[in-house]
């Protein structure tokens, strides 16, 4: 995702940042270097990487790109801001309502665990104790 208050800002970052994202894995996997990375790029305009990622200050936007995953049945989603000049002013402004967008949209839309969360909601992991699970409602 490229959160940020200009959306066209957000679409040139995305583009400058992660155009490479269409190419998917077979592609990327096999550029050695920066110049293949650009080659194998030099055709995607910022449209099309706007069209795969979400981009501008639209929070909706981001909820529903990633509702696909929780529909699948994930329960751990990652998200990546691009690029570091708008890291601050994304977390101050957009961070907080955006997470709670996502843990509303993730308990209505989310199929149920056939599994129980083994503690409280937000107690850590077994797995590694660092993050928590965002419970179903």
């Amino acid at each position: 995702m490229c959160w940020d208050p200009d959306r066209e800002a957000a679409v040139l970052r995305a583009h400058e940042q992660f155009r490479w994202f269409g190419g998917g894995w077979a592609v990327n996997a096999d550029l050695p270097t920066p110049a293949g990375f650009d080659g194998a790029t030099q055709f995607v305009t910022p449209e099309a990487v706007a069209e795969s990622i979400p981009c501008g200050p639209d929070l909706d936007a981001i909820v529903e790109a990633v509702s696909a995953y929780w529909q699948a049945g994930f329960t751990d989603i990652a998200l990546v801001q691009i690029g570091d000049e708008g890291q601050d002013t994304f977390l101050q402004e957009a961070a907080g309502p955006l997470l709670a967008r996502l843990r509303d949209a993730a308990n209505r839309r989310r199929p149920p665990v056939a599994t129980q969360w083994p503690g409280p909601p937000d107690s850590p992991c077994r797995c590694c104790h660092r993050h928590a699970l965002i419970p179903a409602m």
